[in-house]
């Protein structure tokens, strides 16, 4: 459990400063396109990078508060056994698309691009350090979805 809360703590810091950081680029943006009237280059190219991360760690975050979106008419329909069996499938599924998407695949994506040393095109960073938020959040999906089945298992024993 201490390492639920410490994780979503740290997805909490990241998510505020990345949320941060989005409206300082985003306001520079602005500023510098219509009052100075010369745009900034690079403030387009940082706000995408910035919103896939956020993007991706949000993901992670609302898995581990088991908040993620859901048609519910099955289990509200369901009870017992039967609605045990069907979470315990759905979480079993979502670290299944985790493991071998973000995490095999993403991982692949960030090996690719280091290998091949893609950057991007006007702040000249790695691509691979963009790309590298799509293990590390299938990494903590995984993680969370793990967490809830225990969590479920314990409560219905």
């Amino acid at each position: 459990m201490r390492v639920k809360v410490f994780l979503d703590q740290i997805i909490q810091g990241l998510i505020a400063v990345l949320m941060g950081l989005m409206v300082v680029n985003v306001t520079w943006q602005v500023f510098s396109r219509y009052v100075l009237g010369d745009p900034s280059s690079f403030t387009d190219e940082l706000s995408r990078y910035m919103m896939i991360w956020l993007g991706l760690a949000g993901a992670a975050y609302v898995s581990g508060k088991n908040g993620h979106l859901a048609i519910d008419i099955l289990p509200e329909k369901l009870k017992g056994r039967q609605l045990l069996y069907l979470q315990l499938f759905i979480h079993t599924m979502v670290i299944v698309f985790g493991f071998f998407v973000m995490i095999i695949g993403g991982g692949n994506l960030v090996y690719i691009t280091q290998i091949l040393q893609q950057k991007s095109a006007t702040l000249q960073i790695p691509l691979s350090w963009i790309y590298g938020i799509v293990p590390i959040s299938g990494a903590l999906v995984v993680y969370y979805h793990l967490f809830h089945i225990v969590q479920l298992v314990k409560s219905k024993a």
